[in-house]
């Protein structure tokens, strides 16, 4: 064979195996079958998966009844200005196709959520000051202005109360896995001892939680400021265990737009707490020993709590 059909043949062998390449590679990222990656799941996210979407949620009366609240696997309730509480829920198993209405993010916030990995938080926007903080901090953080089509208004209460999201029009997939496993908490038996509980209200200096055990329902009923709290088609809302978490409630370098301090909410630390499950109180204690770490409960004598199956709400009340 002459040099030049030498040069030819390996031309063909290496245009050859390029092809196969490119049908590889072409195969690993459509599935094999043609599709795009898109056609079949989401897109990876930038800076790897996050694993549980919080949602900041008003909790005034003119914000109620809430919507989608009682499918988060986490309720966390805080102090904010003027006394008044605010929700920040949790969801991972699954999601709602409306949750709201959706409010403003606090500084606390990022301590608390620290401890899942990269969580995506949806809120309505944050003091000026506050924004350059969010964008720091281990997040994803999708307000309106990076999610537009994901908000919209509804007709049937005044703003600020009538912000909604639709969570599949934001970056994010529930994971199917029930987010209280992020915190390395389980669902399993009560702990020895106890005290028969009927109901436990938790009360900040402009707002209060009550919970009433209920037998028959075999979980715990919520209201707000003495209000039974509902679901959007009128159902009871409901907790399978409660978490009363005393923490240390101080001045931070935030305030609203009337000049009241924002309260910044201590959740690294360790202190007293009480755990409502099965129409029983148990004493208890927390400890969270970074902002990296998670929050551990346990029994006075060093036994770890666990919790009953349903809905976990923990309310951080302010020590002393």
């Amino acid at each position: 064979m002459s040099a030049a059909g030498v040069t030819r043949g390996v031309r063909n062998r290496v245009a050859a195996l390029f092809a196969v390449l490119v049908l590889a590679v072409t195969s690993a990222c459509t599935g094999g079958d043609g599709s795009s990656p898109s056609s079949t799941s989401p897109s990876p996210r930038a800076g790897g998966a996050t694993h549980v979407l919080a949602v900041k949620i008003d909790n005034v009366a003119p914000a109620r009844p809430h919507t989608g609240l009682e499918e988060a696997d986490i309720v966390y309730v805080e102090q904010v200005e003027a006394g008044l509480s605010r929700i920040l829920a949790v969801y991972s198993s699954d999601l709602p196709p409306v949750i709201g209405p959706v409010r403003s993010a606090r500084e606390t916030d990022l301590e608390l959520l620290r401890q899942f990995d990269r969580p995506t938080l949806a809120f309505s926007g944050a003091q000026g000051r506050l924004l350059p903080v969010i964008e720091r901090a281990p997040v994803d953080a999708v307000p309106p202005s990076k999610a537009p089509g994901a908000y919209f208004r509804g007709p049937d209460r005044p703003a600020p109360h009538n912000l909604y999201l639709r969570p599949e029009r934001i970056p994010f997939t529930a994971s199917g896995v029930d987010a209280v496993a992020e915190l390395g908490l389980r669902v399993g038996a009560a702990p020895p001892g106890g005290e028969p509980e009927d109901s436990r209200t938790v009360r900040y200096p402009s707002a209060s939680v009550t919970f009433a055990w209920s037998a028959e329902g075999g979980r715990w009923l919520v209201s707000l400021d003495g209000a039974p709290a509902r679901t959007a088609e009128g159902e009871r809302v409901g907790a399978g265990t409660v978490v009363v978490q005393d923490v240390d409630v101080r001045e931070s370098d935030f305030r609203d737009r009337s000049g009241n301090n924002t309260p910044f909410t201590e959740t690294v630390g360790s202190g007293d707490a009480v755990v409502l499950r099965d129409g029983r109180a148990y004493e208890a204690r927390w400890a969270r020993s970074s902002a990296d770490a998670d929050t551990v409960f346990s029994t006075p004598d060093g036994r770890r709590v666990d919790l009953a199956e349903g809905p976990l709400w923990i309310l951080y009340t302010p020590r002393g």
